[in-house]
């Protein structure tokens, strides 16, 4: 595609701005580790919860979520569950506070909260760095491909995808890794707005330009349709065959299976927490609990909106203006490049320039925030604790620069041989995170559960993850789900049962400082006896009816914007009214109670101590 010279230079324009903005407040990060990675606990939760929102915001990802609305429509809106999307309900209503109380500086340093400091302990430590780095390299890996797609159709110099790929994340680690955490808010907060703006501007001109009848003459019936039953019942024969073929690939011809699944998945992976990557260290960035819970909320907000704006307006530009092309390539189709082929035709010069350009960001945030995520496990939870616990705090930043640069370089050498960002997305989000469920669900809930237990089921996960892709490679990644985490159990349950408790006083420290519920009544009755004023935290039911709350507030988010587009002006008018619902309880059984939540554990602290 020949871009106009408009738009080259509103592109690089805006790859100059974020590079020297990011270079210009480096220098707030050159103090100290804390500074560094956390941004000194210092950044505003809003900004936090922006700058999380724009690194979800990623490039790979808004390809995939087109490729899935264009093919299965309104009930696509269900599919992401796979990450899955409601894990930001349960970080709202209650794990990002209970993560903030432990105060430290990453997710292997918060095991010492857990397990203390004993050799189960050290060894659940290592492996979560292992997970962490593995985690991180997966993602970069998924950024490669996805900015490399998209890319070369839209960037004029004829290059690969790959060289392009490596030239834009050259660009981003250079700001990246000399600004840390502060580098990487400030330039995604510009990033979001641009983002925002392109993303409405697309949701506008698909609704001036398809009108509903067009609309239904490109889609099957059912495709408006958010509900389902047992079959997905979307028949792309007569239209695009190939979509068919695609439905059956992935596996979702069977919905109502499928759902149930991806349910059973996404609860596990939601109540075990957020795993080591820069959704965790937003959360340990902020000032106080209720602020990591108010971080968490924003995020749900400012990214579906004006991200759905953008699916929903680039899939049906391409549905009424491109299907005829896709019809003509038979089963070559690649639909992860509807949304660049749909950008390439439809958005007139000048703003085109500025929809690559907030893709382009979309890319930089995600990226971004993934390379700053793993320096923390290298440096803080490896080098100065195993190597050299010694040095400056300018030194250990130093080795944070190397440690960016090598992870960015892990990542790089794995994208350049992967083929189908659909594939990577799958293998993180089953295969991987089932191996780590198991031990980070038990961590919190139950008391007996130790630092063995941990570190077993996390080795035997993660090595079924790795293997069962090579040994079972006919078994989706899906369905290898249930597979690995029956292994990670396991493992969990023998490390456990078969050595002995973690330290007592260690237990209830944890108790007395994140107060979890869950299968903690050993430990709750020793603190009790110690301190017949402390309150164990009652909120549980609480908790779980917020949690059945947010998810319909969160996912009528979502359909709300796509309604919009498609101009179902009635069913957008329902998913604002289920907002404006759930908002206001949401208002009186969570946000009323977070101050509660954070004051009465500190009274209880000062009444102890008197």
């Amino acid at each position: 595609m020949t871009l106009h010279p408009i738009d080259i230079a509103i592109i690089l324009l805006y790859l100059a701005t974020s590079v020297l903005l990011g270079y210009w407040v480096s220098h707030r990060a050159s103090g100290d580790m804390k500074a560094y990675f956390l941004g000194g606990n210092t950044l505003p939760w809003y900004f936090l919860g922006v700058s999380n929102a724009s690194g979800m915001f990623d490039i790979a990802g808004t390809m995939w979520l087109v490729y899935l609305l264009f093919i299965y429509g309104m009930k696509s809106i269900w599919i992401p569950w796979l990450w899955p999307v409601f894990n930001q309900i349960f970080l709202m209503v209650y794990l990002s506070a209970w993560l903030r109380r432990s105060n430290v500086m990453t997710g292997a340093e918060w095991i010492n909260t857990r397990f203390g400091t004993g050799r189960g302990a050290r060894l659940s430590h290592i492996i979560v760095v292992v997970f962490a780095l593995v985690s991180v390299t997966g993602f970069l890996t998924y950024a490669f491909k996805g900015i490399g797609k998209f890319a070369i159709d839209f960037l004029p110099w004829h290059l690969s995808a790959n060289q392009y790929a490596l030239i834009l994340m050259g660009l981003t680690t250079f700001y990246v890794v000399k600004g840390g955490m502060f580098s990487v808010v400030i330039t995604e907060v510009l990033q979001f707005c641009i983002l925002s703006v392109a993303s409405i501007a697309i949701g506008i001109i698909a609704i001036t330009r398809v009108s509903p009848e067009a609309l239904h003459r490109v889609i099957p019936a059912g495709w408006e349709q958010i509900f389902f039953s047992w079959k997905l019942n979307l028949d792309w024969g007569s239209l695009i065959p190939a979509a068919n073929s695609k439905i059956l690939e992935d596996g979702y011809a069977i919905f109502g299976a499928f759902f149930m699944m991806m349910l059973f998945k996404g609860i596990l992976l939601s109540v075990a927490g957020p795993a080591p990557n820069y959704d965790m260290q937003r959360i340990l960035s902020t000032k106080t609990p209720r602020e990591a819970s108010m971080m968490s909320a924003v995020v749900n907000v400012v990214l579906n909106v004006p991200r759905y704006f953008m699916i929903a307006g680039l899939t049906i530009l391409a549905l009424v203006f491109y299907s005829e092309r896709i019809r003509g390539m038979g089963t070559n189709m690649d639909f992860e490049m509807v949304l660049p082929h749909a950008l390439s035709h439809f958005v007139p010069a000048g703003l085109l320039g500025v929809l690559v350009a907030g893709l382009l960001a979309a890319f930089m945030s995600n990226f971004a925030a993934t390379v700053n995520a793993a320096p923390p496990y290298i440096v803080n939870d490896l080098y100065k604790r195993y190597i050299n616990p010694h040095a400056s705090d300018r030194f250990y930043v130093k080795m944070s620069y190397a440690a960016s640069f090598g992870v960015v370089v892990l990542g790089i050498s794995f994208g350049w041989f992967v083929e189908s960002i659909d594939a990577v997305i799958k293998w993180i989000v089953s295969a991987l995170w089932g191996g780590y469920v198991a031990s980070n669900v038990l961590k919190w809930y139950w008391w007996r559960f130790n630092g063995f237990g941990y570190f077993w089921g996390m080795v035997t996960g993660i090595a079924g993850s790795i293997i069962m892709p090579l040994a079972l490679p006919s078994v989706s990644a899906l369905n290898s789900f249930p597979i690995i985490l029956g292994i990670s159990v396991a493992g969990c349950i023998a490390g456990t049962l078969l050595t002995a408790p973690d330290e007592e006083a260690v237990l209830k420290d944890f108790y007395r400082r994140v107060r979890p519920w869950g299968f903690w009544g050993p430990i709750r009755e020793k603190v009790l006896r110690e301190d017949p004023s402390f309150q164990p935290n009652p909120d549980f039911w609480r908790d779980m009816f917020n949690v059945v709350v947010g998810v319909a507030w969160q996912t009528s988010l979502i359909a709300m914007p796509v309604y919009t587009v498609i101009r179902r002006y009635n069913n957008a008018l329902i998913a604002l009214g289920i907002v404006l619902l759930t908002s206001a309880i949401l208002k009186f059984t969570w946000y009323d109670h977070l101050e509660r939540r954070e004051i009465e554990p500190a009274a209880q602290a000062q009444a102890g101590a008197r």
